[in-house]
C-alpha cells in the first residue's frame, strides 16, 4: 500500500477544502478530483480548480451528469423549490440520491489507476442534514465493498465525520487556511461564493458554525 499519496474528493466547498489541506498535512502527494453532476452551483468546480492550483495539487474533473437525472432533487432540478429547513419526517430535497456512492466509487477507480490507496472525503455525520450517504456506517460499508470489488486495500478518510461546523472552521484555522476557505470557497446551493446567499441550508450551517467558532476564539483571547 502506498501510504504517501491521497486522492481528495474535492468540490471547492468549505468541507472538502478543509480536507484538501488536511490531506496535504498528512500525505506527501495529494490529488484532487471534482465532479460535474448537473448541479446548479457548478461554479464550485471552477473555484475548486483555482484552489487546487494555489495548493499545488494535481486537479481533475469528471462529468457524471447522469447522477442528476437519476432522482428528483432541488440541487439539479430548477423546477423544484429548495427546502430551506429539514422536513420533520425526512431529509431535505437537497439530497442527491447516490451522489457520494458514485463519487467515492469513481474516485476509487481513478485512484487505483494512479496507484493510490487513500481516499479523503468531507462527509460528516454531525452536520449532515440527515443525508444517509454521509453516515459513518455507509462509509465503512462502502470501504469494504470497494476493497472487495477491486481486490484492493483502500482506506477512506473522513476527517470531519465527528466534528460540527464550528470545529471544522477551527480545523481550517489550525491548518492556516481559514481566510482562504472563508472567502474563496463555494458552499452555497445557489452558487454564490464566500458568504453565499445566506438563506439556503448550506449557507445557514456554514454561517452559524463560523459565528460560533469566532465567538469561542474571541472568548479564549480575552
Amino acid at each position: 500500500m502506498n501510504n504517501e499519496t491521497a486522492l481528495v474528493v474535492f468540490s471547492g466547498g468549505q468541507d472538502s477544502t478543509t480536507c484538501l489541506f488536511w490531506a496535504k498535512k498528512h500525505f506527501k502527494k495529494v490529488y484532487a478530483l471534482s465532479f460535474i453532476y448537473g448541479q446548479k452551483h457548478v461554479k464550485e468546480v471552477e473555484l475548486a480548480r483555482e484552489i487546487a492550483r494555489k495548493a499545488d495539487v494535481e486537479f481533475a474533473v469528471m462529468d457524471v451528469s447522469f447522477i442528476g437525472h437519476l432522482g428528483k432533487n432541488s440541487l439539479t432540478d430548477t423546477s423544484i423549490h429548495m427546502d430551506e429547513e429539514k422536513p420533520a419526517d425526512s431529509f431535505p430535497n437537497t439530497f442527491v440520491p447516490g451522489r457520494n456512492l458514485f463519487f467515492l466509487s469513481i474516485a476509487a477507480v481513478h485512484a487505483r489507476e494512479k496507484g493510490i490507496s487513500h481516499l479523503v472525503t468531507g462527509v460528516s455525520q454531525t452536520d449532515f442534514s440527515g443525508y444517509p450517504d454521509c453516515r459513518d456506517s455507509f462509509i465503512k460499508s462502502l470501504n469494504v465493498t470497494l476493497n472487495l470489488a477491486m481486490d484492493e486495500q483502500f482506506v477512506i478518510h473522513t476527517p470531519l465525520m465527528w466534528i460540527d461546523k464550528a470545529q471544522t472552521w477551527a480545523l481550517a484555522d489550525e491548518l492556516g487556511v481559514l481566510d482562504l476557505i472563508r472567502h474563496e470557497t463555494l458552499t452555497c446551493y445557489n452558487g454564490i461564493p464566500g458568504d453565499g446567499c445566506g438563506h439556503c441550508p448550506a449557507c445557514k450551517l456554514r454561517r452559524e458554525g463560523l459565528e460560533k467558532y469566532l465567538q469561542s476564539k474571541n472568548q479564549m483571547n480575552e
